[in-house]
């Protein structure tokens, strides 16, 4: 019996190293879940060509949109593991929401991490209304009695929604949440004085600052953002809060180690390359790669992080 399991997990070992070393023969399909132009379409599209590059054959975004991302992320679970239908993923769809509500599949179980390609941390913008010049002051002004400091995020169980509460938390606060139907109807509702504060990642909250009537408070990084410098870290007045989503790929469970680590070679490469991290920048988030146990062991972490939050604040979808 263990020379009959042996041979067989030898035929297994070849087999899958064959079809690495033919792989890829065609087109890649690298699905985002999101909308074309978005801030995870964007992020994707800074790898594409880069890919396509090195691997030799065409990386082809496939917007696959609806339930949240969890609609794309499925249809990567159910693909063949060849290393040919990918998710470029984030925080949502590929850790948080099934926290939330019951999923399709399981992140830990049905997929494989490749790597990151890109984190973006969570800010808190306020009108300029508010009369307040830092976050110390935006604390005491909050706490006190009939202040009524609202915050709004892009949606229930959104990371916005989510930061907001853990905020809550941390700074003792009882801030109410209110939700938006996307950046656009957040970002006007504080141009129109009717909110004084909202939870933003950086790319969507550019154009509501520029705009002269809103500006960043202070960034839930550990520490202060080189593009960002002017713009304290919470856990300078907060200790320890923290709070981003990443980015990064992701292929089907059972697809061979080979092609996961060529795959992780050719995005650790990408992400390096100037104008790459010049784009993500520009978007006003972090390049950042990593092996694909570091972004496995993201994703167990941050599932830790937020399961609590969304227990004892019972946030559904």
């Amino acid at each position: 019996m263990l020379r009959i399991m042996s041979a067989t997990a030898v035929g297994s070992t070849l087999a899958g190293a064959q079809a690495a070393e033919a792989w890829p023969s065609r087109p890649i399909k690298l699905i985002v879940p999101f909308t074309a132009g978005g801030s995870t379409d964007q992020l994707a599209r800074a790898i594409q060509q880069p890919m396509s590059d090195m691997l030799g054959q065409p990386v082809v975004v496939d917007n696959k949109v609806g339930a949240g991302g969890s609609i794309g992320t499925e249809a990567v679970s159910r693909a063949a593991p060849d290393g040919y239908t990918l998710v470029f993923g984030n925080s949502g769809p590929s850790a948080v929401t099934s926290l939330l509500r019951k999923l399709p599949y399981d992140v830990q179980a049905d997929f494989r991490p490749v790597s990151l390609v890109a984190v973006v941390p969570l800010a808190l913008i306020v009108s300029n209304k508010l009369p307040v010049r830092d976050l110390k002051e935006f604390l005491v002004y909050a706490k006190k009695p009939g202040s009524n400091v609202n915050y709004g995020s892009v949606g229930i169980g959104s990371m916005a929604h989510l930061t907001g509460e853990y905020f809550n938390e941390a700074a003792g606060l009882r801030m109410q949440h209110i939700p938006y139907g996307g950046g656009s109807a957040l970002s006007a509702a504080i141009l129109g004085g009717e909110l004084e504060a909202g939870w933003f990642n950086p790319l969507d909250g550019t154009a509501l600052v520029a705009s002269g009537k809103a500006r960043y408070l202070a960034v839930a990084t550990p520490q202060r953002l080189p593009w960002m410098a002017d713009v304290p870290a919470i856990s300078e007045v907060v200790p320890g809060f923290e709070s981003s989503a990443w980015f990064g790929v992701l292929a089907p469970k059972g697809t061979p180690d080979p092609i996961v680590r060529r795959l992780n070679e050719v995005i650790v490469a990408a992400v390096a390359r100037s104008e790459v991290r010049k784009l993500i920048e520009d978007k006003m988030a972090e390049p950042r790669s990593s092996s694909p146990d570091e972004l496995a062991s993201i994703i167990q972490r941050e599932i830790s992080q937020w399961k609590p939050v969304i227990t004892r604040n019972n946030i559904k979808l």
